[in-house]
């Protein structure tokens, strides 16, 4: 399955939005609906969630069923979120990297950084 950055960005502002993600206790989503608003499947977002408790972006537990048990956001996916979450940014940075077959989230991290920056005028 390939990376699906939107639903990757999707996740995790609801993650972020959850009140009941806040690290105090472990949650296990019964369907997509209930971690993404882009309308994957459940095998789309489960996958995509193992990739972002792999990632360090999410705390979780992966391999005790299909969708991984969750609890909150890392600092790391916090930092990810906050580059991206601007509509206007993360448009731009999809515009910047849109002519190329694949992105490491390393490089669309940087973009977004570099966006961000124009946006406020700095160097």
């Amino acid at each position: 399955m390939k990376r699906d950055m939107e639903l990757v960005r999707d996740i995790l502002i609801q993650i972020e939005g959850n009140p009941i993600l806040d690290g105090l206790r472990w949650v296990h989503f019964d369907k997509a609906e209930e971690v993404c608003t882009t309308g994957n499947s459940y095998k789309e977002v489960a996958y995509h969630l193992t990739l972002l408790v792999e990632a360090g972006l999410v705390k979780g537990k992966s391999g005790i069923e299909e969708m991984p048990v969750v609890t909150k956001l890392t600092w790391q996916g916090h930092e990810f979120i906050d580059n991206i979450r601007d509509k206007d940014i993360w448009h731009r940075t999809k515009e910047r990297i849109k002519g190329l077959p694949t992105v490491a989230m390393s490089v669309i991290v940087e973009v977004a950084k570099a966006e961000i920056k124009a946006k406020l005028g700095l160097p």
